[in-house]
């Protein structure tokens, strides 16, 4: 995020509040901004991070967030564009029950505009708080987008999402730890990822009906990088070709989602850029039904993260929405 935003020609970034390396210049965590910026990390409050600036971004811990943003929130005039999974969801109930605890401030759920361009472009240009999507939850919800909104999704759909170990955090954990995730592929919170509710919540708003997600995550020997795999069934009129070329029309005019014309998506293809690629496959029909494979990749820190946080708020600032975004990333990756 600091990168890209140092690098952005309409916006300047004023200043970083952390609680580690405190003092220090950016460069002491980020090596490559060595002699390209002079700001050092700062231990502020809430307030005086946001003082005088027309946009915070919130880069918190889920948990954290929530208690830190009504100081911010209440500074009249100030938009807010957050990270965490703390204001992504309508109902407090389900994050009580995915988050492990009580929302703190319920109140202000109703506020926060769920951050996916390609969903909500329009409602996030006129809203004052955005919540960016989860990264797997990104991945999957391009993934079937376009089949809610042609009114084709509906009951259950069986996903699994391979990850990379950034989607961890930058604090090293027993099972992201290098000797072992570099040469382990592991499933995790097997259905009963926080990411659930959110993009049920996201298909159901973009034309979905009963949508339930049965969710596998599993970690692999990756940096960065998610691969989604959904599986459904569908009526056997919809052939290969027809969902292809539904999706190609869905996504014509996004900015940065593509449909590979002649191969399936892969991270490698995405890895280092805010480019989702999406991805259809179907198999014979049977019975009268056509099971059918959703494929999307993106990058977990740029698509489904960073990159996605400032791509809404170019949109909250009324400005080009690609702005320090348009790079492709590297090949090889």
């Amino acid at each position: 995020m600091i990168r890209r935003l140092l690098l952005h020609p309409e916006v300047e970034l004023v200043r970083v509040a952390s609680v580690d390396f405190v003092g220090e210049p950016l460069s002491s965590a980020i090596p490559p901004l060595e002699g390209k910026t002079g700001l050092v990390f700062e231990n502020l409050s809430p307030r005086s991070a946001a003082e005088g600036v027309d946009v915070v971004l919130f880069a918190l811990p889920h948990k954290v967030t929530a208690q830190k943003l009504p100081e911010v929130a209440a500074l009249s005039g100030l938009k807010v564009v957050d990270m965490s999974g703390d204001f992504r969801l309508k109902s407090a109930d389900s994050y009580e029950r995915y988050y492990g605890q009580r929302h703190p401030h319920p109140e202000l759920l109703a506020d926060f505009v769920y951050g996916l361009p390609e969903l909500n472009r329009e409602k996030i240009r006129g809203a004052r708080f955005v919540s960016s999507p989860g990264c797997f939850a990104t991945a999957i919800e391009l993934s079937l987008l376009p089949l809610a909104r042609a009114g084709l999704l509906s009951g259950t759909v069986h996903v699994q999402g391979i990850t990379g170990s950034s989607g961890s955090g930058v604090a090293a954990q027993a099972t992201t730890h290098h000797p072992v995730r570099a040469a382990n592929l592991r499933a995790y919170k097997p259905l009963w990822h926080q990411h659930v509710p959110e993009i049920t919540e996201a298909l159901t708003a973009a034309g979905g009906r009963d949508v339930e997600l049965r969710f596998v995550p599993v970690s692999a020997p990756l940096v960065r990088g998610i691969l989604s795999t959904s599986f459904l069934e569908l009526p056997d009129a919809w052939t290969e070709e027809r969902l292809q070329e539904l999706y190609r029309e869905a996504y014509a005019g996004e900015p940065f989602v593509r449909v590979p014309g002649r191969r399936l998506p892969e991270v490698a293809a995405v890895s280092g850029s805010n480019f989702a690629e999406v991805g259809v496959a179907a198999g014979m029909a049977s019975r009268g039904r056509r099971t059918v494979t959703l494929i999307a990749a993106i990058d977990n820190l740029v698509k489904g993260g960073a990159g996605q946080a400032i791509e809404n708020m170019n949109l909250l600032l009324g400005l080009d929405e690609t702005l320090s975004l348009a790079d492709t990333g590297p090949w090889p990756p």
